[in-house]
C-alpha cells in the first residue's frame, strides 16, 4: 500500500524486453535505503515487486497485463520515474489510500499555467470518470492530487511548487499518457451496492432500487 507520497525520482537505467513483457533496471538512491529482494516499490503509479538489489539500482519484472494497461510500455533508458516505497506501519499518511494497481491510462489535454500553480486537464474513459469526484483524490503516476474540476470527458488538477519540483509532471506535455488510479472506497461502495447487477440495465442506482434496499 501506498500514499501517493513520491519520495524520489528515479530514472531508468536498462530494459530488458520480452514479446510481451519487460524487465527494468531503475536508478535511485533514496528509495533502496531499508528496501529488500520481494519488497514492493511504486514506479510511476504501478506495484512492481524488486527481484534484484544493486547499490545504486533495483530491478523489476513487469507482466504483460500491466504492460497492457498502463504507460511503463513508453518508457526508455534515461526515462524519468515518480518512485515511492510502500508505506510503513509507522509512517504519516500524507496522500491518500493507493494500491499501485492502475485502473488505466489518461491523457495530458491541456497545461495552463495561473500564478503558482499549474493546472492539468486529463481527459479519461468514462469507465474511469465514474470514480472521479470533485474536490475526491487521484493518483496520477502515482502522485497523490486532489481533483478541482470534473465533467463527462476529463478532470482538471491544479499543481503545486512543491510537486512539480519534486516529481516528473514538469516534463508532462499535451498527448502524454499517465498512469491512473482512483480511490478504492468509491469502487468498493459500488461493489457493495451492487452497481450494474441490481439496478437498471443502464447501469445507474435508481430511485426504485434504493427503496427496494431500505434507502
Amino acid at each position: 500500500m501506498f500514499t501517493g507520497i513520491v519520495e524520489e525520482i528515479g530514472k531508468i537505467k536498462g530494459i530488458s524486453r520480452g514479446e510481451k513483457s519487460i524487465r527494468l533496471t531503475v536508478e535511485c538512491s533514496k528509495i533502496l535505503e531499508k528496501t529488500g529482494l520481494g519488497d514492493s516499490i511504486s514506479v510511476n503509479g504501478v506495484c512492481l515487486t524488486v527481484t534484484d538489489l544493486y547499490r545504486d539500482s533495483f530491478t523489476a519484472d513487469v507482466m504483460p497485463e500491466t504492460m497492457r494497461s498502463t504507460n511503463l510500455q513508453q518508457l526508455k533508458p534515461n526515462s524519468p520515474v515518480n518512485l515511492e516505497r510502500a508505506m510503513a506501519a509507522d509512517g504519516r499518511f500524507g496522500g491518500h489510500i493507493v494500491s499501485g494497481h492502475i485502473d488505466g491510462t489518461g491523457e495530458v489535454a491541456r497545461l495552463e499555467k495561473e500564478d503558482n500553480a499549474v493546472w492539468l486537464t486529463i481527459s479519461a474513459d468514462e469507465k474511469i470518470l465514474r470514480y472521479v469526484i470533485h474536490k475526491g483524490s487521484i493518483a496520477v503516476d502515482g502522485i497523490s492530487l486532489t481533483v478541482q474540476q470534473v465533467d463527462g470527458s476529463s478532470f482538471k488538477i491544479a499543481v503545486i511548487p512543491h510537486t512539480r519540483d519534486y516529481t516528473t509532471l514538469p516534463g508532462k506535455r499535451v498527448g502524454d499518457k499517465v498512469n491512473l488510479e482512483c480511490d478504492l472506497i468509491g469502487k468498493y461502495v459500488e461493489k457493495l451496492l451492487g452497481y450494474g447487477r441490481k439496478n437498471d440495465a443502464s447501469g445507474k442506482i435508481t430511485m426504485a432500487y434504493l427503496m427496494e434496499n431500505g434507502f
